[in-house]
């Protein structure tokens, strides 16, 4: 007696008040039965049940008190296993293998194949059990909820044929519930309502409640003749699910003193349906919800409305009403069809089983008009700056030596194609169909479609001339690099040579490893975005995935081309600055001229992309809108500023001397 009160008393002291919903400031007990309070005293080490509560007792609460309810014990020498052959015996032994079992299925994440197994063997036994009472009702239903958290890795076959069988009784279950004093079960992953119709009527709507606790049997309903048509529950809550049974207009004349069953079970996730034909690569949830009559003939149709969960980064973009088929041991569409509604997912099937709705999302891609504007603008002008540019270089060649020459040229050319590209091909000329009409089976949860256009090609052109336009600045970089260490010999001689092909084979290099290792046919988006035409970056959640190409195809041999150029300004600015002996003149460079050529020089290295790292790693909201205008302002001009750097200053430089020498000879003539 001893043992059972202290037991009691620790459950008491792990909480010494049932659970309580508050909302909107206001606090209401709970009215559940079935609400659980677990002892914090285990079964020891050693046993069968070893690390299993020892003890459970119901929470109950009433306007007068919070308690609670009778103190069930676990015998820690069994397991579940053992109760198996437990059940059927009398009431008080089916009372004990139901609470027994619920304690022993207290940690989901822990159990095995075998005890899942051997778990829903045992409370499917209880539910079809002759000796069936409301409690060991109860146990069951929670039992069975905290089954829906077990993991899916340890399911087996024989797992699975026990949750489909445990899936058919509860249908069963759910119609002859009404005879209880309670008509609705209510558990964390797991609703159970009846309802009996002594009179006729034309529709019955089962609704659940957002926002109330799991526990609350308030968060399951029924309404005759449609009042909850409204999307709103009784007490004016909002609603998530509702499921519409219409019955037949001639059964009115046939209805006579019948009385008509219709249960409902409703499951928060799909754990117990094993589908082959449908993958979730998103780990969505999706809710499944099983409606049952006694008399079918009455049946007219059954129609229910789901509001799917919300993914980040993701909306949702198709859909199917689907039915478990026993059958067949998967989801099926016949008899069902889907109505397309910009409110929800709505969906109307001519029988009764267990019902899903299978979604697939999309990625979903938000940008800044502002910026979008600001990219075309400075684009097309950088288009134009750049073509001169490299017109002006070719012509004047002959002043400054065939390699500077090329290398600028080079530059202007990568640079000018990535800016046509990013203009008239970023965007995907090829837009995903809207959702389908046909109440077709999606193959994930996450759209995929085979590639249909020239995206994957604009996108590996993108990316194989930004990396050459990067490439040939690290050479540039190297050219100057050499004028300063050797300003009489200048590059080696196989510079030319080395250049060609560092320039333009690198890239095709990288590109050609991204595509090999992430593209398919099949499933472009590996190597691609789906909006637009440019490398993949983000995992199926939304977030930065390092094994994306976008990391190591594009961002981290950037960097390290970025890391060279920087270097080589920083050896650039304190030579000039600080003088070397190999530049050595007569003349003094004045501060100015000497700012000047280190800014050209930062600029024809596009230093200005470090500022794209800073917006990748920034989580300030401000901050990153800031530095996103600064990027886009800095990169897309950066055609605009190369021509006046290097073409419309020179141009200048080369008029005004022109203008002196005309003069001098002017002067000096007879």
């Amino acid at each position: 007696m001893m043992d059972r009160f202290m037991l009691l008393l620790l459950i008491f002291l792990s909480g010494n008040t049932c659970p309580e919903e508050t909302v909107s400031g206001l606090t209401f007990p709970l009215t559940v039965i079935g609400q659980i309070s677990y002892s914090t005293q285990l079964c020891p080490p050693g046993t069968p049940s070893a690390g299993n509560p020892m003890a459970l007792a119901e929470c109950l609460s009433s306007t007068l008190f919070h308690g609670f309810g009778g103190l069930k014990l676990l015998d820690c020498g069994l397991n579940l296993e053992a109760f198996e052959s437990k059940v059927n015996g009398t009431l008080e032994e089916n009372m004990f293998v139901a609470s027994s079992v619920q304690m022993l299925t207290s940690k989901p994440e822990q159990l095995t194949s075998q005890n899942i197994t051997s778990a829903a063997t045992i409370v499917n036994n209880l539910l079809s059990a002759t000796m069936l009472n409301e409690s060991v009702a109860e146990s069951v239903v929670a039992t069975i909820s905290q089954l829906m958290h077990t993991d899916e890795d340890q399911y087996s076959e024989d797992t699975y044929d026990a949750l489909e069988s445990l899936t058919k009784t509860l249908e069963d279950f759910a119609l002859n519930m009404s005879n209880f004093n309670s008509n609705v079960l209510v558990q964390p992953n797991l609703a159970v309502q009846s309802i009996k119709l002594s009179n006729w009527t034309s529709q019955v709507q089962f609704y659940a409640v957002t926002g109330l606790s799991q526990n609350s049997p308030e968060r399951i309903g029924q309404t005759l003749s449609g009042n909850a048509s409204n999307m709103t529950s009784s007490s004016g809550r909002p609603i998530d699910l509702l499921l519409t049974i219409k019955l037949q207009n001639e059964s009115q004349k046939d209805w006579g003193n019948r009385n008509l069953s219709i249960g409902v079970v409703l499951y928060e996730n799909d754990r117990f349906f094993n589908s082959k034909l449908f993958n979730s690569e998103l780990d969505t949830k999706r809710r499944v919800v099983a409606a049952s009559l006694t008399d079918k003939n009455f049946l007219d149709n059954v129609e229910f409305a789901m509001w799917p969960e919300n993914i980040s980064s993701s909306t949702s973009y198709d859909f199917a009403c689907v039915f478990w088929d026993y059958t067949h041991r998967d989801w099926r569409t016949e008899g069902c069809v889907k109505i397309l509604d910009s409110t929800g997912v709505h969906c109307e099937c001519n029988h009764t089983t267990n019902f899903a709705v299978l979604v697939s999302f999309r990625a979903d891609y938000t940008y800044s008009e502002a910026l979008n504007w600001i990219s075309i603008v400075g684009c097309s002008l950088s288009i134009v700056g750049l073509v001169l540019t490299a017109v002006y270089q070719i012509k004047t060649r002959k002043q400054r030596g065939g390699n500077s020459t090329m290398l600028l040229v080079n530059i202007c050319l990568c640079m000018t194609t990535y800016y046509l590209l990013f203009i008239f091909g970023i965007n995907n000329p090829v837009q995903s169909s809207k959702a389908s009409e046909q109440n077709v089976i999606p193959s994930s949860d996450l759209l995929q479609t085979v590639d249909q256009g020239p995206c994957t090609a604009i996108t590996a052109l993108l990316q194989y001339f930004l990396l050459a336009t990067f490439a040939w600045n690290i050479l540039y970089a190297a050219h100057v690099f050499f004028l300063i260490r050797n300003a009489l010999n200048g590059p080696p001689r196989a510079f030319r040579t080395i250049a060609v092909t560092v320039g333009w084979g690198l890239p095709a290099v990288i590109v050609g490893i991204s595509l090999s290792t992430t593209y398919s046919f099949r499933n472009p988006l590996g190597y691609r975005q789906e909006e637009f035409c440019w490398l993949a970056s983000l995992d199926k959640t939304g977030r930065f995935d390092p094994k994306r190409p976008m990391l190591w195809g594009f961002l981290l041999p950037l960097a390290v081309m970025l890391c060279f150029n920087i270097s080589l300004l920083v050896y650039f600015s304190q030579t000039i600055c600080c003088g070397n002996p190999n530049l050595k003149s007569s003349r003094s460079t004045p501060m100015k001229k000497k700012i000047l050529s280190c800014f050209s020089l930062a600029v024809v290295l596009g230093l200005s992309w470090v500022i794209g790292y800073f917006v990748l790693i920034t989580h300030d909201k401000t901050l990153y809108i800031i530095l996103s205008v600064v990027f886009c302002l800095c990169n897309t001009t950066q055609g605009v500023q190369i021509f006046i750097l290097f073409t419309l200053q020179s141009f200048l430089k080369t008029r005004t001397r022109y203008k002196l020498d005309s003069k001098t000879e002017s002067k000096g003539g007879p």
